[in-house]
């Protein structure tokens, strides 16, 4: 039976003494009662002594490794957990339990841990928004919190701009997160100016909330700063450390000779790469393979640069590389997840320089197919670093290059091999556009544009997915740890609901069906109208699940792969830089040691491959946030963008439907934008949520996702990066009733309503 009261818990069982290893007191710090400090775990494990001075040095390691963190009072606890004792707020409310989360969570970028509160024999109710001190315990997978006492609220933090009111000359603060639609009165300006960004705390209850500007950031509209209102955000580490630079330095002089390495340098090998590329982190080549057990297959190298000869594991850069888990790419810079001599330098495969590299070798099939492989550290000399469109050009023969025959000619030939494999084993096939920022030297906004898709977009893709499927395999080959890049396949849930969603078109789907890509590729076969396609490619898009990286493989559904992992990208994701290790290991790829101050390049700790679940929700949660950073980055960038364009009337595509009005998204520049049901006419309209629409009760004019319409700009807020739109003929008009837009190919089924219209402008089914 669980335990109600903390005074019942017991205490972890005694030691029978000798110097603890990082298990043990991992352990005891988990299971302890009470804090445990230093002079606990010494007592516990009755050190003495000497001991005592290398369980210091052992506490340091361990929290260098991310295995510990310290809370105030210099109680331990397990990266990632809590202290025994903490500051929770409360969040909400759920049922009749509270949930908190710790105040001031220092994990970086580790999602912060819900808590379930008992207020058990205190008197006065508490309420969200309150903070308590309390202690934890760990209970069925989770934790739970006893509130010790109530403590005074503190700030809240906001990102903002401060602003004023011209009539009163009050001050306000405009949070540039759109979800907060209204404008806080600062209390406490300090130095800030009208127009400037800022980071306030935020206090007060209810409408006597107000800010006290704590830091200055500068000018919100300055080139480059809706990076900045991002990192700011999302709390993205910037700087790195004085250790891990001066680690850096000393890893760019290490010698690069054929000594325990493969020379590739005779080989035409390539990158092809966009032509703003920052980094260089893979290369290329392909040729007919000569032997005669292989007819009409391929050879092939895919060169990675060797990351891990110069990131050492536990070393000051290793530590720092997985506090940011990935690099994060925003149109006007890089938040690196190496620092730059490494990342934009010696990692970086640039043509003509010796580089160290992990050689992929790949055998091909003439049907496309994986026959071989094996992994080396090689030392290569790229032949050239072409830009997609350039390589492009060289095969359509439209633009010359000097290494079309050599080297371009026979990769576009093995290419053509894989890209008949993707197609057998049919793969998702969701034509998405990306957007593209162009900036001017100075940081303003010249164009957006959606990117082109070519062929040589594909090639590197094939032969990059080739690569990660073959250092998967090979490392299950050799009954090696694996970080799988696992994507699984749409929950019943989802199915459901985009089943739902397609009897609206009638398009049948069958939820008893073993569900493959193919099946989705199979649906968008069947839609003949171009102008449903998008809406119902939308959908499909919508009912898959979101990638992560995990220990364990789960396949992954959208390459329609049964092993995958992230191999080719090491200077910018650390999952990648984990399977090299893994591969060095594997492969006994090991360095000989130079003379130098750097820890000893070696495989997979010990440590990490037994940690590798923890290891794999972090730099998930990492990927999850550097995304979110880099979406609203573009949102600004597109509103600062579109802001000279009010009043203008663009194509746009709706993105999605709810009862309070539509999303839609213009075509070509993107930014997504609002229109509320309120500006869409003088009637009322229905939400269907199965179907996806709004349909005007009078006229049965309908908006659906993935519908092309032309809507006017009516606003563009590069602050928060919101949008809005209206139909071009404006709001609170009436229009012709409804006479069927049918075409023929596409049925539509009637309009459904449920119950009686209420004394509102739309209903929610």
């Amino acid at each position: 039976m669980a335990q109600d009261r903390p005074g019942k818990a017991k205490a972890p069982r005694s030691y029978d003494g000798g110097m603890p290893d990082r298990a043990a007191i991992l352990k005891f710090i988990t299971e302890s009662y009470e804090p445990a400090g230093k002079r606990e775990i010494a007592k516990h494990f009755k050190l003495r002594g000497a001991e005592k001075i290398a369980l210091k040095a052992l506490l340091k390691d361990m929290a260098d490794e991310g295995l510990i963190d310290s809370a105030p009072g210099r109680a331990f606890h397990k990266m990632g957990g809590l202290p025994k004792v903490t500051v929770l707020k409360i969040i909400e409310v759920d049922g009749r339990e509270l949930i908190g989360v710790p105040d001031n969570w220092q994990a970086e970028g580790v999602p912060a841990p819900k808590v379930r509160i008992s207020e058990r024999g205190r008197s006065g109710a508490l309420a969200v928004g309150d903070r308590v001190l309390a202690r934890t315990e760990e209970a069925g997978g989770g934790h739970r919190a006893f509130v010790m006492k109530k403590l005074q609220r503190a700030g809240e933090q906001l990102l903002g701009v401060v602003q004023r009111d011209e009539g009163s000359g009050k001050l306000w603060l405009k949070p540039v997160d759109k979800r907060i639609r209204r404008l806080v009165p600062i209390s406490d300006p300090g130095k800030a100016e009208v127009g400037q960004l800022v980071m306030a705390e935020q206090s007060g209850l209810r409408d006597r909330v107000s800010a006290k500007v704590t830091e200055v950031l500068g000018e919100p509209f300055a080139p480059r700063s809706f990076s900045m209102i991002a990192i700011h955000k999302f709390g993205i580490p910037m700087e790195f450390a004085a250790e891990a630079i001066t680690e850096a330095e000393l890893a760019s002089k290490l010698p690069l000779t054929t000594e325990a390495r493969e020379d590739l340098r005779h080989l035409p090998i390539v990158a092809i790469d966009p032509v703003d590329a920052r980094d260089h982190d893979d290369a290329i080549w392909a040729a007919p393979d000569d032997n005669p057990t292989n007819p009409g297959g391929f050879k092939a190298i895919v060169a990675i640069a060797d990351v891990s000869y110069y990131v050492r594991p536990g070393g000051a850069i290793d530590r720092s590389a997985r506090k940011r888990g990935n690099s994060v790419y925003f149109p006007d810079r890089v938040v690196p997840m190496l620092p730059e001599v490494l990342s934009a330098d010696m990692c970086s495969l640039k043509a003509g320089q010796d580089r160290a590299a992990m050689a992929c070798h790949l055998v091909i099939d003439a049907h496309g197919k994986l026959k071989d492989w094996r992994f080396t550290r090689a030392l290569v000399r790229l032949a050239a670093n072409i830009a997609y469109e350039d390589a492009q050009a060289a095969i359509d023969g439209t633009k010359p290059h000097e290494l079309t025959e050599t080297a371009l000619r026979p990769l576009w030939a093995c290419w053509k091999l894989l890209y008949k494999a993707r197609g057998a084993r049919e793969p998702l096939d969701l034509d998405l556009p990306e957007r593209r920022i162009v900036l001017d030297e100075a940081g303003r906004i010249v164009s957006v544009a959606t990117r082109e898709r070519l062929d040589a977009h594909r090639l590197v893709e094939d032969f990059m997915i080739a690569a990660n499927v073959a250092a998967a395999k090979a490392l299950e080959g050799k009954k090696a740890p694996v970080v799988y890049r696992v994507h699984e396949p749409p929950s019943r849930e989802k199915l459901v609901a985009l089943k739902d969603y397609l009897e609206t078109f009638e398009i049948a789907f069958a939820l008893g069906q073993v569900v493959r890509p193919s099946t989705f590729n199979s649906i968008l076969a069947r839609v003949t109208d171009e102008t449903v396609k998008p809406m119902v490619m939308e959908q499909v898009l919508r009912s898959q699940t979101q990638a992560y990286y995990g220990p364990r493989n789960m396949g992954h559904f959208g390459l329609s792969l049964g092993s995958y992992g992230h191999f080719t990208s090491p200077i910018r994701r650390y999952a990648d830089l984990l399977l090299h290790r893994a591969l060095v290991d594997a492969y006994k790829l090991e360095q000989p040691a130079p003379k130098s101050d750097l820890p000893p390049a070696t495989g997979l700790s010990e440590q990490d491959a037994a940690s590798l679940d923890r290891i794999c929700q972090l730099i998930s949660s990492y990927e999850r946030r550097a995304m979110e950073a880099e979406r609203e980055t573009v949102d600004r960038y597109v509103a600062a963008f579109l802001a000279t364009r009010i009043g203008e009337v663009h194509k746009v595509r709706i993105t999605g439907v709810q009862n309070f009005g539509f999303f839609a998204t213009i075509e070509e520049f993107g930014g997504d934008g609002l229109v509320p049901v309120s500006t869409l006419g003088a009637e009322r309209f229905w939400y269907d949520e199965k179907a996806q629409t709004l349909t005007g009760e009078t006229t049965g004019e309908q908006y659906a996702v993935g519908q092309r319409l032309e809507l006017r700009l009516v606003e563009a807020d590069p602050i928060t990066g919101a949008i809005k739109f209206e139909l071009p003929e404006g709001g609170n008009f009436m229009r012709e009733p409804y006479r069927g837009r049918n075409d023929g190919k596409t049925k539509r089924p009637p309009i459904k309503r449920r119950g009686r219209p209420g004394n509102i402008r739309h209903q929610s089914r």
